[in-house]
């Protein structure tokens, strides 16, 4: 029987946002910053804010975006933990609406996945830098982008 990994729900980051910021244009591609503002952090594994202060750097080429996101969080407890976050966006008419139960996780016409890497030395969020992380990310209005995060099992 083959074996086929398993996604469980961690957490939901959101992420505010400010205007993005036009870096330049180099090999045919146009570097971009969007400033991180603040945020939050919900879910079974994980409660808390997102400090601001972090970005998204992104590269893009035609209508691909290569992401680069670097942020911190600060749990509840009051740990503090660093996100460095790569992905892509890209639009994609095959895409559908995406659910989790009841949930909207993903938009239709949008392909947004990201791999999010943790570091901490906090011995209560210790499994965020030991485990590889999955997340749908989608636009949450013009200033905020929501990315639901799974633990890849």
């Amino acid at each position: 029987m083959p074996f086929t990994p398993a996604l469980d729900f961690v957490f939901e980051i959101r992420a505010e946002v400010s205007d993005l910021l036009h870096i330049g244009h180099g090999d045919g591609e146009t570097t971009e910053f969007i400033p991180i503002t603040g945020g939050s952090v919900d879910g079974p594994r994980l409660r808390g804010e997102v400090l601001p202060g972090g970005g998204d750097w992104s590269s893009r080429r035609g209508e691909v975006r290569r992401l680069e996101a670097r942020y911190l969080l600060k749990a509840e407890d009051g740990a503090v933990i660093d996100v460095v976050n790569r992905g892509y966006y890209r639009p994609d008419a095959d895409t559908a609406d995406q659910f989790d139960g009841d949930l909207h996780v993903a938009e239709a016409g949008h392909y947004f996945r990201t791999s999010p890497v943790f570091r901490t030395d906090a011995a209560a969020h210790r499994w965020l830098a030991e485990t590889v992380f999955v997340g749908l990310a989608r636009p949450d209005g013009d200033h905020a982008v929501i990315i639901r995060v799974y633990a890849l099992g």
